[in-house]
């Protein structure tokens, strides 16, 4: 019903709103291929030890030429196919920029409202426009790979700024060593006072590293709330969230102005060369 959007969707999200707003929202971002799924995977087996429930949105991109998703990252996902713990929905972009599915902030409500203790964002990818992952969650883990270039890379795509914590997956491989010194090395660099982003080595394939990544995550939590940054992020992530349901009811009502009678009409005019485009969308929308 989220992903259907329009009346649906605002029916689900104020029964949720208010029983909302108690789980950890953890994104995680990072380069395709850098085992983003299998350390969701691993995140999640170390919660379930721990007693808590977990929600993965894995949110795919949609394809410019098909409109179709893979939505494959339940693949990976499958030791936890029986455990009624762990929900995992794989969610299209839609072609939405950012790397985030529009219902994604209402579906992470849901997850939330039905008593999951976190629920992980899982984005397509990390770079300039895939960063809004940072302004949907409450801390951000950017992956990372040994070899995956080197410090100016990080600056340039925005990932110093988006990281709460980094993880460099795969670290058994030859190359972790100078990933470490590269991040630490921006992070010295990094203005402002604050949270400073641990660097975590992990291997996902194997759990090495994820308990600690918990424990960082639950640090980031702690000071998000002794610091007064989490509500701060929570108020920029609400106006965000209405700021695109305005915009997509807007999109909405605009759509239905294009078909039917008048707007075949209108469309004469414009190719007939009678009026100009901008004219006519403004008899269209009665202005």
């Amino acid at each position: 019903m989220v992903e259907r959007g329009g009346d649906s969707l605002a029916r689900v999200a104020a029964l949720t709103w208010p029983l909302s707003g108690s789980a950890h929202l953890v994104g995680l971002t990072g380069a395709p291929g850098a085992g983003k799924s299998t350390l969701t995977n691993a995140l999640c087996a170390q919660q379930r030890r721990r007693g808590h429930r977990v929600g993965v949105l894995a949110v795919d991109p949609t394809s410019p030429f098909s409109g179709g998703a893979l939505l494959g990252d339940r693949v990976r996902m499958g030791d936890h196919a029986l455990d009624d713990g762990v929900f995992i929905r794989s969610m299209a972009t839609r072609g939405h920029l950012g790397g985030l599915a529009v219902a994604t902030p209402a579906a992470a409500r849901v997850l939330d409202a039905v008593g999951f203790d976190m629920v992980v964002v899982e984005t397509v990818g990390v770079g300039q426009v895939e960063v809004e992952v940072a302004g949907a969650t409450d801390t951000t883990v950017v992956v990372v790979n040994p070899g995956w270039g080197d410090a100016v890379q990080a600056a340039k795509a925005g990932l110093m700024e988006v990281a709460d914590v980094f993880v460099i997956n795969k670290a058994d491989r030859p190359g972790a060593g100078e990933t470490r010194r590269d991040l630490e090395s921006m992070l010295t660099l990094a203005p402002g006072e604050g949270w400073r982003p641990p660097v975590i080595d992990a291997v996902a394939t194997d759990g090495r590293g994820v308990a600690e990544l918990l424990d960082a995550l639950a640090e980031h939590r702690a000071w998000l709330v002794s610091s007064g940054e989490g509500e701060r992020r929570r108020r920029r992530r609400l106006a965000d969230e209405l700021a695109a349901v305005v915009s997509a009811e807007v999109a909405r009502r605009a759509e239905a102005h294009m078909a039917g009678p008048a707007w075949e009409a209108a469309l004469a005019r414009v190719v007939d060369g009678r009026t100009d485009p901008w004219t006519a969308a403004g008899e269209l929308l009665g202005d």
